[in-house]
């Protein structure tokens, strides 16, 4: 009696990373919220610092790296992923990106909530008075262009997996990762020069260079703190999907040089692409309704 299955199921081998996965994610969470809790002397000497933060951080990446091992050695080495478990790798794929779909709903909501209901929750205009946006067509404006270049790469370097060139994909990939890492370069500089944070002490960043700007903030009497939270919540999470997002192809990258990927066998990159596509579409939806919708005044120079 053979011991080798005669479906086209595949069983996957009993694994750790979604336990070890969970508990670093756990720690990384719990860390986070430490590290933003400076000052405070509820949570001791761990208030303020980095470290449990630091230490799930890496425990989530090297859980990513393991689990993708895995799963590319059942590909690639044991030829597991039959036709009808890449259907099915193709059905968890949409579902985890319509979870997506619906968390960042939930930040559009809260944004769209304080805009449009400001006066509910006690601030009469939108932006509140005070606020000084960021001006939409610069950075805001140069990432989305990086972004839809970046998804035109990804597509070149699919259609030259689709027709076995192999060059083609590595230089495709090569180029989306560079946007990739450009745009998060970009949004850290925009983040490290926005004119409000995310707590209520805004008026002390704002770089007030003109008389306008320093009577609004001087007359700021319902200032609130409710922009910068929505505004960082909803582009911060954003700037974490992309950096995984750069992960993801970065792994293909390598997975290309390697010719891992054949006309017939590519569903990893398939995979990292709708991910990739549906960051875009994301921005797209934030760079409207947050930086343009929602424009104050914004910070000349």
């Amino acid at each position: 009696m053979s011991s080798d299955a005669k479906h086209d199921y595949h069983l996957v081998d009993p694994s750790p990373w979604p336990a070890v996965g969970s508990v670093f994610a756990f720690a990384m969470f719990v860390g986070a919220v430490l590290w933003m809790h400076k000052g405070y002397d509820r949570f001791g000497v761990l208030s303020g610092t980095p470290y449990i933060f630091g230490i799930g951080l890496a425990g989530v990446l090297y859980t990513m790296a393991s689990w993708w091992r895995d799963v590319i050695r059942e590909s690639v080495e044991f030829g597991n992923h039959t036709p009808v478990v890449k259907l099915h790798l193709r059905y968890g794929m949409l579902l985890f990106i319509a979870s997506e779909v619906m968390f960042f709903v939930a930040w559009f909501w809260a944004y769209f909530n304080a805009a449009i209901f400001h006066a509910d929750v006690g601030v009469p205009t939108w932006p509140p008075a005070g606020i000084i946006t960021l001006d939409p067509w610069h950075f805001p404006l140069l990432n989305t262009l990086i972004l839809l270049t970046s998804g035109t790469t990804v597509t070149w370097a699919h259609h030259a997996i689709q027709t076995g060139d192999r060059k083609g994909a590595v230089q495709g990939l090569l180029l989306t990762v560079l946007l990739g890492l450009s745009f998060t370069c970009v949004q850290a500089w925009e983040y490290a020069h926005a004119p409000f944070t995310f707590g209520f002490n805004n008026l002390a960043r704002a770089p007030f260079t003109d008389s306008a700007h320093m009577a609004l903030a001087s007359g700021a009497g319902n200032f609130d703190a409710l922009y910068g939270s929505t505004f960082f919540m909803a582009t911060g999470f954003h700037g974490m999907h992309v950096i995984i997002g750069t992960i993801f192809l970065i792994v293909c990258l390598f997975r290309a040089m390697a010719g891992q990927f054949t006309p017939t066998r590519h569903f990893g990159f398939e995979a990292a692409a709708w991910y990739w596509h549906f960051v875009d579409v994301v921005w797209l939806f934030l760079f409207a309704c947050i930086y343009v919708w929602g424009v104050g005044p914004v910070v000349q120079g």
